[in-house]
């Protein structure tokens, strides 16, 4: 239990991570993601006393987390998963088919016409899956991907449809991390199930960010197209887990009495949302 109020439990931040001076790895624009959250995790990597045989990411959305820990080697395999067809379409690609993917995203003339073709023609293959999320995701504002999503209008600066579509810098980041395919395994599955697959691994690391629904938060209905999973579930299995887990959560009390009713310890953190206004979340760990 917290000690004496909810203020004598929190660890909060001097200042929200710069995320510009986080290095970008990951192809999406995703909402949620946790680029702001990189420093921390390294940071709690390196303080578990052990080096991870695994790192697991159950609900791996943009991938910072797991693409941040393979290219840093902070543990000798990385397990990645996503359920999301959509977005598993586009690391199943650049872990096995990168060309067709850097080819299409290079020749891509950005224009109303040549995005609604895209976005409204259903794929027949993996690979055209792919490549239509990323243009949704590049297209759409904040890079939701759920249904009903709009275009992007004015844009940053300006530049409409064009203001986040960096073609360039997109085929950097997608062969970079077909370079990592040896340390990454990469599974479209339920998160429950990639947890239940190294729940006894002594030296697993578990980062857990799923869909912020819990506590009467809406983000994740609206966000993402998968975003319905049972909270107390995985508050019981993470009870059960043999190594480290990390989980973020939005700061509520709801999350807050299932942490300490599970005998976790949790803290908060300050971050930027994409109005700039100042947050918090929740890091909930082990005792």
């Amino acid at each position: 239990m917290k000690p004496n109020g909810i203020e004598d439990n929190v660890a909060i931040l001097e200042r929200p991570v710069n995320v510009s001076k986080v290095r970008q790895l990951s192809p999406f624009r995703y909402p949620g993601g946790k680029t702001w959250l990189v420093p921390q995790i390294r940071r709690w990597i390196c303080s578990l006393g052990f080096r991870p045989n695994v790192f697991v990411e159950p609900f791996a959305g943009g991938g910072i987390a797991s693409l941040t820990v393979a290219l840093e080697n902070l543990a000798d395999k990385v397990y990645m998963v996503e359920l999301d067809p959509d977005v598993a379409s586009v690391w199943q690609t650049i872990f096995s088919a990168p060309d067709y993917l850097c080819e299409r995203i290079s020749r891509f003339e950005v224009n109303l016409e040549n995005v609604k073709r895209v976005i409204n023609t259903k794929p027949k293959t993996l690979k055209q899956r792919a490549f239509r999320t990323i243009v949704k995701n590049r297209t759409q504002r904040g890079g939701i991907l759920a249904p009903g999503a709009s275009l992007v209008k004015s844009g940053e600066n300006g530049k409409g449809l064009k203001s986040r579509w960096y073609p360039e810098t997109l085929v950097k980041r997608i062969t970079l991390i077909h370079e990592l395919r040896h340390k990454i395994i990469f599974a479209s599955e339920d998160g429950f199930d990639s947890i239940s697959r190294y729940k006894q691994r002594v030296k697993a690391a578990f980062f857990i960010d799923p869909p912020y629904t819990a506590g009467g938060k809406r983000a994740g209905n609206r966000l993402y197209f998968l975003n319905q999973i049972d909270h107390l579930k995985l508050f019981d299995m993470m009870t059960r887990i043999h190594g480290a887990f990390l989980m973020t959560y939005d700061d509520s009390q709801e999350v807050i009495e299932l942490a300490e009713s599970h005998d976790f310890v949790w803290n908060k953190v300050s971050m930027k949302n994409t109005h700039h206004a100042i947050n918090f979340e929740l890091l909930i760990k082990k005792t």
